[in-house]
């Protein structure tokens, strides 16, 4: 019984083997496809539902004038007609009437130097042209006197009642007399002349504003010791430094590549740095013919069309040089933002305007004039954040991302 079953063992050489069946290569392949079609849909997806990152800018205020400004320099304000105020004379100071700011007039004092010696010698000086005076007063009695008996000799004489020798005597003496009072009119002279010496004298010792200003620095006090070169150890030269503002202009330093587009005569905008939005017109007064090598500049000087008593000496200021002189309307502010900010949409020109939780508020505006990298516009704020290059999908309300720089 068991050889019958041993002899129906059989091996089957065309059955499989054993083992679970290999699944086709290509089905792999398809799942893969589909795998990475899912993401990709999930990619597509979120990306077009997540927010859009964007970049922005801020809306700002600027000048028509920018629009027709050939160059820009910066410069500094200076006075045309300054001084440094002092005297000839030495001495010490015994007066000062005035502080920094104090405006003068031309010839006002406004210090006053010890005096007491140049005045005496002045007195003195009257003294003797009043000593002068009188002995030619004196002189000239004797001279009366002298022609009275030169005449008197001379008609005596000729009645024979006197000597020739007395005849010579009185004439002698009437010249004698007229030589004294010539004599005595030249020591009026030296008189006068010296009274006038001590008089400069003392007035050397008042110092005098040169010409309507204001003064801008004081550099002495009463007490200290004035002398003309200031030599002298603790000793002072000039008492104030004042400034005539009415002769107030802008040295404006421009490259030399560019000064062929400057000309005297041409309008000019002055902005301050102190105060940003005064903006007054100018004109080149002149251009110097010296070239600063070390910086490769020429210096462009210009005057104040338009005076403000808010500008002081050494101020920085920039200068924009104008093709032309703006008109009244073109001088005022006007708010601006960046031309690629500004969406152009079927209905009209956009700005998006970025609000709380990033989310953008469609602002409808209407684009003016371009002034430089700027355009004017109405409808927004100076200080608003806008979106730049909007995207086309961006709509009102929409949350957006920003770029992080």
């Amino acid at each position: 019984m068991a050889e019958q079953d041993l002899s129906k063992l059989q091996i089957d050489r065309g059955a499989k083997a054993f083992g679970p069946r290999r699944r086709p290569r290509w089905i792999k392949w398809a799942v893969g496809a589909g795998v990475l079609a899912v993401l990709v849909a999930l990619g597509a997806w979120r990306s077009a539902t997540a927010p859009p990152t964007v970049d922005v800018a801020t809306v700002t205020t600027a000048y028509p004038t920018q629009g027709f400004t050939l160059l820009n320099a910066t410069g500094r304000v200076v006075a045309f007609r300054k001084a440094a105020v002092s005297t000839k004379a030495t001495g010490r100071l015994e007066w000062l009437g005035v502080e920094e700011g104090t405006r003068v007039k031309a010839g006002e004092v406004i210090a006053r130097l010890e005096s007491q010696d140049v005045t005496a010698a002045r007195d003195s000086a009257t003294a003797g042209l009043t000593a002068a005076r009188a002995n030619l007063a004196q002189g000239e009695a004797e001279l009366r006197d002298a022609d009275a008996a030169w005449r008197r000799a001379q008609d005596l004489y000729a009645r024979k009642f006197i000597s020739e020798a007395t005849l010579d005597s009185a004439r002698a003496r009437a010249e004698k007399a007229a030589a004294a009072v010539a004599s005595l009119k030249a020591a009026i002279g030296v008189a006068e002349a010296n009274v006038r010496s001590a008089a400069v004298a003392v007035e050397q010792t008042l110092i005098r504003a040169p010409f309507d200003g204001i003064v801008l620095t004081k550099n002495a006090n009463v007490g200290d010791i004035i002398t003309p070169f200031s030599s002298a150890t603790d000793s002072k030269g000039a008492v104030v430094n004042m400034a005539d503002m009415a002769t107030l202009e802008v040295e404006a330093d421009v490259s030399e590549g560019s000064i062929a587009k400057i000309r005297v005569g041409m309008p000019t905008e002055i902005q301050l740095d102190a105060f940003p939005d005064l903006r007054l017109l100018g004109e080149v007064s002149r251009i110097v013919p010296t070239v600063d090598r070390a910086k490769a500049t020429l210096l462009v000087k210009v005057s104040f069309k338009e005076k403000d008593p808010r500008v002081l000496p050494d101020m920085s200021a920039k200068v924009g040089f104008l093709e032309r002189v703006p008109a009244p309307d073109e001088r005022k502010a006007v708010t601006a933002v960046r031309a690629d900010a500004i969406a152009r949409r079927d209905d009209g020109a956009r700005l998006f305007v970025l609000g709380e939780k990033d989310r953008v508020k469609a602002v409808a505006v209407k684009p003016g004039r371009k002034l430089g990298d700027l355009v004017e516009v109405s409808g927004v704020k100076a200080g608003d954040k806008v979106v730049l290059q909007p995207p086309e999908r961006l709509a009102d309300g929409a949350a957006v991302a920003l770029l992080k720089k």
